[in-house]
Formats: C-alpha cells, sequence, structure tokens
C-alpha cells in the first residue's frame, strides 16, 4: 500500500505536465507590440496558451498570413525609421550650408584694402558658389531616397 501511495506521488507530476497552459498579455504600444507575463498597460489583452501534448503535431490552420503581417509591420516600421533618418540627414545638410556660407560672409565683413577685398569678394562668391552647388546635388540625391522609401511605405501600408 506504502509503494501505491508512493508511486502515486511521484506519478502525479508527470499527469499534471500532460497539459501546459500558460497565459500571457499583449500590449499594443506607438512604438511596438509587447508581450508580457504581467500587464504592461492599460490596454493590455490577456491571451492563454494550452497544449494537451507535447509531442502531438501542430495545428493544420495556415499560418502564412500572420507571419506576412508581422514581416510587413517590421518592414514598415524598419522604413519608418529610415525614412525619418533621411529627413533628419538632409536638415543637417542644410544646417551646415547655412554655417559655411556664414564663414565665408564673414571674410567680406573683415577690414581690408580695396583691392584686397575684390579679391576675397571674388573668392568668396565663388565658395559660396561651389557650397550651393554641393548642398543641391547632396538634397537631390537623399530627396530621390526619400521619395522612394515614402513611395515603398505607402505600398506597405
Amino acid at each position: 500500500m506504502k509503494i501505491l501511495i508512493i508511486m502515486f506521488w511521484l506519478l502525479l507530476p508527470m499527469l499534471s505536465q500532460a497539459k501546459t497552459t500558460f497565459s500571457y498579455y499583449k500590449c499594443v504600444t506607438d512604438k511596438a507590440v509587447v508581450y508580457s507575463q504581467h500587464p504592461c498597460a492599460a490596454n493590455a489583452e490577456q491571451h492563454t496558451l494550452s497544449h494537451s501534448d507535447p509531442q502531438a503535431p501542430a495545428p493544420t490552420g495556415q499560418h502564412t498570413k500572420t507571419l506576412n503581417n508581422i514581416e510587413r509591420q517590421q518592414l514598415v516600421l524598419r522604413l519608418k525609421k529610415t525614412l525619418r533618418a533621411k529627413k533628419h540627414q538632409a536638415a543637417i545638410l542644410g544646417r551646415k550650408r547655412d554655417e559655411a556660407t556664414r564663414d565665408e560672409q564673414r571674410r567680406i565683413s573683415r577690414m581690408m584694402e580695396k583691392s584686397e577685398r575684390a579679391k576675397t569678394l571674388k573668392d568668396v562668391k565663388r565658395n559660396i558658389k561651389s557650397i550651393n552647388t554641393t548642398y543641391l546635388k547632396e538634397v537631390k540625391l537623399l530627396n530621390k531616397e526619400i521619395a522612394s522609401l515614402e513611395k515603398r511605405l505607402k505600398r506597405l501600408e
């Protein structure tokens, strides 16, 4: 009799593991979807996973749509981040151009002779033209990249 009781207590954990359940929470925020064991926000949805036999085959349901949606969401998120980075890069280029132009214009305001001033003025105009030409080329490339990213993003959303 004692042996039966001992065997029962030894087999009890194995019987309780025959059905596995797990609860988790899904929180959707502005930045991402978060899965957690504890409620992570006021809008947390509780989900429960249960499986009776770990050796059983997976359900035959089609999960490709779900996976495709997740992949599409990741692509959209990456495109938005890249787009924001490119726009930031364009703003930085504008600031650098403005700073270089100001530096060149400061050269003119220095006290100097008329001949030296005319020579410096010519040099400053040439440098500003070069700065603007370089800036326009770089901005044109960035705008093309931004337009293609926005087009891809529009297609995915």
